[in-house]
């Protein structure tokens, strides 16, 4: 049985101009997301740039977030490193401050060093004795194929395996050969992407959402008239905001929540660690074009 469900967005990390955390700033960002109605907050994720923020940072984060949360919402914290020590490390941390569960890729470093099915396997497993639930990412930033039958494995053979977001191309038919074949031992079947395909992955099974943290309060409907059984009203939902995760999705990436909660006064800077470029204006005004007319949460909250 599915226990696993609902929207649980990552949580952005803000930078001051200088480039230095906005660790304050992280403070507003949760509390911004407790308001938006969601069931959950990822934090350290790829959509937080956590591969542009070193290990204190990351460390310091964890504690920050986990200890402002304060039990308001469950809390995923991103483990995914390709050394297997670390990621338990990073797990183990994320456990000794609060966290409800952790998420991770397969291991890899740069487009050649990749984990083995088998290495995957290993891995999960050690993270998996630290004693949370794991969320298993199936993201292509990995380059690493996690084949449904490897997935079932995991789910079957460790016990802390029981989420899996899965955002590689044809999620839907994934997420479908997933749920049909793994059973009980999918407890959480996501989707991910901003929620670019969300209807779909519904369809097929999937019972949540991890999307960004731009307008979750409007994209949450969509999963409640789905599981009411109203395909027709979850479908009106889809539609009414697919415009804006189309632009944020293909235009923007994690560059969009950021950019909502400046203009909503979360936040006072928006800025992205080199490499990085900014915004284009043309694109943040044709961002703010599709999100205002939706009336999100972001752009009041600290108005």
């Amino acid at each position: 049985m599915t226990k696993y469900s609902g929207i649980w967005p990552v949580a952005p990390t803000p930078f001051h101009p200088d480039g230095t955390v906005d660790y304050e700033g992280m403070k507003r960002v949760i509390d911004c997301m407790v308001d938006q109605g969601n069931d959950g907050i990822c934090i350290l994720a790829n959509y937080s740039e956590q591969f542009l923020i070193s290990d204190e940072e990351r460390r310091k984060l964890t504690e920050i977030s986990l200890a402002h949360v304060a039990g308001r919402l469950p809390v995923i914290v991103t483990v995914s490193h390709f050394a297997t020590q670390i990621a338990v490390e990073r797990a183990q941390h994320a456990k000794d401050h609060g966290a409800a569960m952790v998420m991770m890729m397969a291991p890899y470093h740069g487009a050649l060093m990749r984990g083995t099915a088998e290495q995957t396997f290993e891995q999960f497993a050690r993270v998996g004795d630290v004693g949370l639930p794991i969320m298993v990412q199936d993201a292509p930033l990995s380059g690493v194929d996690l084949p449904v039958p490897l997935l079932l494995r995991m789910a079957r053979e460790i016990e802390m395996v029981k989420l899996f977001k899965i955002e590689c191309p044809q999620t839907a038919a994934k997420l479908r050969a997933l749920v049909a074949e793994g059973g009980d031992a999918i407890e959480g079947p996501f989707d991910g992407e901003e929620a670019i395909t969300l209807l779909a992955d519904l369809e097929a099974g999937a019972t949540g959402t991890m999307t960004s943290a731009m307008i979750p309060d409007q994209i949450k409907p969509v999963l409640r008239h789905f599981a009411a059984g109203d395909l027709i009203a979850a479908t009106e939902a889809y539609a009414r905001v697919l415009p804006a995760l189309n632009h944020e999705n293909r235009q923007c990436g994690f560059r969009s929540a950021k950019a909502a909660m400046v203009e909503g006064g979360v936040i006072a800077s928006d800025f992205c660690r080199h490499p990085i470029a900014p915004l284009h204006p043309q694109t943040k005004e044709a961002l703010f074009r599709l999100i205002r007319p939706l009336d999100p949460v972001v752009l009041n909250w600290g108005k």
